[in-house]
């Protein structure tokens, strides 16, 4: 069952949001070769704490971090490590803030020093993906409208769309209805109304968008073990069109 939110519990989500979105302005200039995904980790955690939320995935289904830190061929779910990222790398950065019983989710992936020109367009197709997903969640409209838009430019550009990896409604729970795959077709699936709050998060891949599990359970890699890039925002769906909660 899909929770409408009132305006009110919108804008406590949005509080939340925006710790989440104030840990990616604080990390973006920072991140550069040399510096560690256990170092980001820290200050994203330093932020969530000093605004009196909590960092939601930290022991969520025995997941052992804030942050879920996804270099190069991971798609999800990567844990962060004292590795140094090095020139060339891309790093996406995932983290849940709760704040009063509310929730806030962003991805973001990030460019290490100089990187190749296929990662390049990769980050960039995903970004777009993201931002042409966002303008079909207009009230009126079904889910297969937000993901054919995704999947379309993805794939018109010559990459793959995760299938095994949902976006999902969030409120007082991470992952509530809707739960849906970025693929599908226009006029189809669910629809949208008002109230409605939910992650819109491309996970992108240079080449096949299969994947597998390595042996911690959760780190989510590319099949073929080429590139991955994912940006996601948290939405509410108003009568004026889509409002992004975590915009940064």
């Amino acid at each position: 069952m899909v929770i409408l939110k009132s305006k009110h519990e919108i804008e406590a989500i949005r509080k939340a949001c925006q710790v989440v979105a104030e840990c990616h302005r604080t990390i973006a200039p920072l991140i550069k070769p040399g510096i560690t995904t256990n170092e980001i980790e820290r200050i994203f955690e330093d932020i969530i704490l000093k605004h009196g939320a909590k960092p939601y995935t930290k022991g969520y289904k025995g997941y052992p971090y804030a942050t879920c830190a996804s270099v190069n061929d991971v798609i999800a779910h990567g844990f962060p490590s004292d590795k140094p990222l090095k020139e060339g790398d891309i790093v996406t950065i995932d983290t849940v803030a709760e704040l009063d019983g509310w929730l806030g989710d962003s991805a973001w992936s990030y460019a290490v020093g100089k990187i190749s020109p296929m990662a390049e367009k990769l980050m960039r197709v995903t970004k777009e993906c993201l931002d042409l997903g966002i303008a079909q969640a207009q009230h009126g409209n079904r889910l297969g409208d937000v993901t054919s838009a995704i999947q379309r430019h993805a794939e018109s550009n010559g990459f793959g769309v995760v299938r095994d990896l949902l976006a999902h409604g969030i409120g007082r729970d991470l992952h509530e209805e809707p739960n849906y795959m970025h693929v599908g077709k226009p006029g189809k699936g669910l629809r949208i109304k008002e109230g409605m709050v939910f992650t819109i998060e491309p996970m992108i891949t240079e080449g096949t968008y299969n994947m597998t599990i390595d042996p911690d359970g959760w780190t989510a890699r590319t099949l073929d073990r080429k590139l991955a890039a994912q940006y996601e925002h948290t939405i509410s769906i108003t009568a004026e069109g889509p409002q992004i909660l975590t915009a940064q």
